[in-house]
């Protein structure tokens, strides 16, 4: 055997394939695991210690928006500190590549609440050029990217709120087939962003097709997630049997209260799909509130033609008011409208990238309303009028967390065995604490505290059933030729110290990470230099 670099000694591993815990030792050569063996067995120079911890695969992020954060803050260090060790970048249909260079600073000043900003022009327009970046950025996780339907869109449409010709569907193919080749492991939608939103299921399928000629797979925010929930996992079952694309629902969920008691009905239509033979899975943060663009609380119309032209409809005021009308409206709503969900007291305002205005962050939109008119308390339409406001005098620019869902729904999907983790997690301002918190929280609360999960079912939904759904061959799995991406944690103190009040916190418990067989975290201390890679998306048909 060649001699390891470095032996993990007295731990219990835990494989991420939901096997039994085993006591073995790992030997890792470069960035590969060399050996496992029976404990005493391997030797080498560095070796540490791992009694009473256990070694899992390194957790794997499915949904992350990381996509700019990591060429400016390449440690990532409120990802790799609670075990991440690689992300998946490119989600909701909305990223950085493919892009025209014309197109830039549109897509840059869309994608300021949702990605933050970069302080240097964007040195890129295809996905191998930005993977390129990643690498030269010298990441502390490893990357991976999907192609955004909405750039894919953009490039070939514009943010025309029409239907697509044969001939723009074509050129969308084209546009996906080469961006498949570059290393993109499949194609994500975002139905309530534009300009996904313009986009009909016919579309979806025809684009799809394209990915799945590569096996590869469809990453999808639905149309709804509330009154129309149904419906939309019903348009996911049609692109899956139309296409043979893989399909993947993102940040599992059900918003509003009146559509809580639907999970079940819900759920039925995914197992019968299953059976099928529809290849659906789905991903999930355990919290009951969710992060994004501010501008997600307009009605879809708002965003036909792009920001500027949405910039115009917010200072017009008869614009403004059919905005307000809609949404007001209470009825069964035709759109995903936040307000609805949560009303004024559960929006918070989560970044503002400019930097204007930091008493805002953190507070309702009532409370930063009535602060912004020096009152005690403000109506519903004058928080309204305040949002939209402040939409206009940031250019959009503006994150946000809304309150709308159940913890008894959260715990029925992380009950399902195709639904793996993520964060879904937002970076700038005061952010999400899923951000910071989401693996501990599991390993901690759901698994731990509430025995709602085995720790083997839980660390497989954060690294090997990842894994296994988006084709991540060397990663999620702790075997002998897998990429050395490790995480060594104590289960008796792992828990998240994030909370939606002081969401900056690091985790605790989280000991060692290891990526591509370096120590990036031991302790409180992070490696300057990362050793994560851009992970290319590789099937036998390329």
């Amino acid at each position: 055997m060649k001699t390891p670099d470095l032996v993990l000694k007295n731990g219990t591993i835990i494989d991420g394939t939901g096997r039994m815990r085993y006591a073995e030792d790992i030997a890792i050569r470069r960035s590969y695991i060399l050996a496992i063996d029976a404990p005493g067995t391997l030797v080498a120079a560095e070796e540490i210690d791992c009694s009473g911890m256990v070694i899992a695969p390194g957790f794997i992020d499915t949904h992350s928006h990381s996509d700019l954060r990591v060429l400016a803050e390449p440690q990532l260090p409120m990802k790799v500190r609670q075990g991440i060790t690689l992300e998946v970048f490119g989600q909701d249909g909305v990223s950085v590549a493919p892009i025209r260079t014309e197109d830039q600073p549109q897509v840059a000043r869309s994608l300021a609440g949702l990605d933050g900003q970069l302080d240097r022009a964007w040195d890129w327009q295809s996905v191998a050029e930005y993977l390129a970046a990643i690498e030269r950025a010298r990441p502390a996780i490893d990357c991976a990217y999907l192609i955004p339907h909405g750039a894919v869109r953009l490039s070939v449409m514009g943010m025309e709120d029409r239907r697509a010709s044969d001939e723009e569907i074509r050129a969308m193919q084209e546009l996906i087939r080469q961006s498949m080749r570059e290393g993109a492991l499949g194609l994500s939608t975002g139905l309530i962003y534009p300009p996904c939103c313009f986009a009909d299921t016919n579309e979806l399928v025809e684009l799809c097709r394209a990915v799945a000629e590569f096996d590869g797979i469809f990453v999808s925010h639905m149309r709804s997630e509330s009154d129309y929930i149904e419906d939309a996992v019903a348009e996911m079952i049609e692109v899956g049997h139309r296409s043979g694309v893989r399909v993947h629902i993102s940040h599992f969920k059900i918003a509003g209260r009146e559509n809580w008691a639907r999970i079940d009905g819900v759920l039925e239509m995914i197992h019968r799909a299953q059976a099928e033979g529809v290849r659906l899975t789905a991903d999930q943060y355990p919290y009951i509130a969710g992060s994004t663009m501010l501008g997600a609380i307009l009605p879809p119309w708002a965003h036909a033609g792009g920001v500027e032209e949405t910039l115009k409809r917010l200072a017009s005021a008869s614009e403004r008011e059919k905005m307000r009308a809609a949404m007001l409206d209470r009825s069964r709503s035709s759109w995903d409208n936040f307000w609805k969900w949560s009303g004024p007291e559960g929006i918070v305002v989560s970044d503002i990238p400019s930097g204007n205005h930091p008493e805002y962050l953190g507070k309702n939109l009532a409370q930063a309303a009535s602060l912004s008119r020096q009152v005690d308390r403000v109506s519903e339409e004058d928080a309204v009028e305040f949002a939209l406001d402040m939409l206009l005098a940031e250019r959009m620019g503006v994150g946000m967390i809304s309150f709308s869902q159940s913890e008894d729904v959260v715990k029925k999907i992380m009950l399902e065995p195709y639904v793996n983790v993520c964060t879904d997690g937002l970076l700038g301002g005061k952010p999400h604490p899923r951000a910071y918190g989401t693996y501990p929280r599991i390993l901690g609360r759901y698994v731990r505290e509430q025995g709602l999960l085995t720790l083997e079912e839980a660390v497989r939904k954060m690294s090997g059933l990842a894994a296994e759904t988006f084709q991540l061959r060397y990663h999620g799995r702790i075997e002998c030729g897998a990429r050395a991406n490790l995480v060594i944690f104590d289960p008796r103190q792992v828990i998240d110290r994030a909370t939606f009040d002081d969401s900056k916190q690091y985790p605790e418990g989280i000991e060692h990470v290891i990526v591509g067989g370096h120590l990036t975290i031991w302790g409180e201390r992070q490696a300057e230099i990362g050793s994560g890679m851009a992970v290319k998306f590789k099937p036998d048909e390329i």
